[in-house]
């Protein structure tokens, strides 16, 4: 059978499915072998295109079959000939379909990997999806109790926002990051995506959400007791004394250098901004208002 035309399976197949006067019940089993065997044929001669709509009807036989395990199996094998094929929706709604069959068998990480891997083929194509893609990814795993299996996403995640020059939601995702790391006793990636946060906020010329980030972290002990949090105040405090020299210096500590290389290539380009207006600013924060009535 297994040399067979693959159309002629298809065919065949079709025919098992479909209710007839002579024929009262469908034979998924048989029918889904056939499509099977037709899907591995039509991929060994390289016709994308029909392997994939076989593999999605071995898919539909198996989940018919109430085998949603083997059903999810081949819905990823019609994604990954979707991506052959520049299909980015296709990409997505399958890789999407495989994850809530792997959901179904109560498999989290298969069903939060299917996922990562439809956002990792769609990050340069569709980079919006792939964030959503890999925010998706993440929740399967932090509902699990699982955060620790996410902190690859949590970094692939920020990455696209930073190509995006999303900053702001870039550091929201660091502090994601951050409070997942916490809830798994990970101090330093912990500490890592607090600094990386504040540096993402200072990239931006967003000084006073770095500030407010980092008096945040502050309340954290193993933040401030950490390198990443006396590096963090450092790096504040040179804004705040609109000393260039010293931001430079901070930005070249081996704190920094063992941050993830997204993060160190903005921390390299810091100062980004106007610095003597940060000078500015907190000199005028800190000067008492004039009491009008004591003039004289």
């Amino acid at each position: 059978m297994s040399t067979s035309d693959p159309a002629k399976l298809i065919t065949k197949a079709d025919k098992l499915t479909k209710l007839s006067l002579t024929r009262w019940s469908a034979d998924w089993r048989t029918a889904t072998q056939l499509y099977e065997q037709a899907a591995i044929g039509f991929r060994v001669a390289k016709d994308y295109e029909k392997a994939k709509s076989a593999f999605e009807k071995a898919s539909q036989g198996q989940e018919m079959l109430s085998s949603p395990w083997d059903a999810a199996k081949h819905m990823e094998s019609a994604a990954a000939l979707a991506k052959e094929l520049s299909n980015w929706t296709e990409v997505a709604d399958f890789y999407r379909k495989a994850s809530e069959l792997y959901i179904v068998c109560s498999r989290p990480q298969p069903a939060s990997d299917a996922l990562a891997k439809a956002a990792r083929a769609l990050e340069d194509a569709v980079p919006d999806e792939a964030i959503q893609l890999y925010t998706e990814a993440c929740s399967i795993l932090e509902e699990d109790e699982k955060e620790h299996m996410a902190f690859d996403l949590y970094r692939a995640a920020t990455c696209v926002y930073i190509k995006l020059e999303k900053y702001t939601d870039a550091a929201t995702f660091l502090l994601r990051w951050g409070l997942a790391a916490d809830k798994c006793k990970a101090t330093n990636s912990q500490c890592k995506a607090y600094l990386s946060a504040i540096i993402v906020y200072l990239y931006a010329r967003d000084f006073k959400q770095a500030e407010k980030c980092y008096n945040d972290c502050a309340q954290i002990d193993v933040f401030l007791g950490n390198d990443h949090g006396r590096c963090a105040s450092k790096l504040l405090s040179a804004y705040s004394e609109g000393n260039i020299e010293e931001i430079k210096r901070v930005a070249q500590s081996s704190t920094i250098s063992n941050l993830d290389h997204v993060i160190i290539r903005l921390a390299r380009k810091l100062p980004t901004g106007e610095v003597s207006a940060q000078k500015t600013d907190a000199a005028e924060e800190e000067e008492e208002p004039l009491d009008e009535d004591d003039l004289t």
